[in-house]
């Protein structure tokens, strides 16, 4: 399957993020870019994985700058040079993943711990 894959420009991407509902995420030398903060190395660790895991199904990759506590997450196509779509849908995924929690009417009890802290 071919895909038309076209660079946006930078006015087009934050329009996009906006739509997506990714205020947190930000332009950025070429790049957007996302930083999690968490509560510790443990959950710093499951987060990357969990970014890991969506951009390994997703067959685009990203980049991650890793410290205690911090999680720096950074899409562009590199095939393409720029931003593209793959991009803002990657980190729609990525956003959904990581603040995912169970909500009240979930079975799921859901932990105590914030793991992702988000800005309120």
């Amino acid at each position: 399957m071919s895909r038309d894959i076209q660079v946006l420009a930078d006015d087009v991407v934050r329009e996009k993020l906006d739509q997506a509902g990714l205020g947190q995420w930000f332009i950025e030398n070429g790049w957007i870019r996302r930083k999690y903060m968490t509560d510790g190395w443990p959950s710093t660790l499951m987060l990357v994985n969990a970014v890991g895991f969506a951009c390994e199904a997703a067959w685009h990759h990203a980049d991650m700058d890793v410290t205690w506590g911090r999680v720096t997450v950074k899409l562009k196509t590199h095939s393409h040079r720029g931003l593209t779509d793959l991009d803002i849908e990657l980190a729609r995924r990525i956003e959904d993943v990581a603040l995912w929690r169970p909500g009240a009417e979930s079975a799921l009890q859901g932990s105590p711990n914030k793991f992702v802290f988000v800005k309120e």
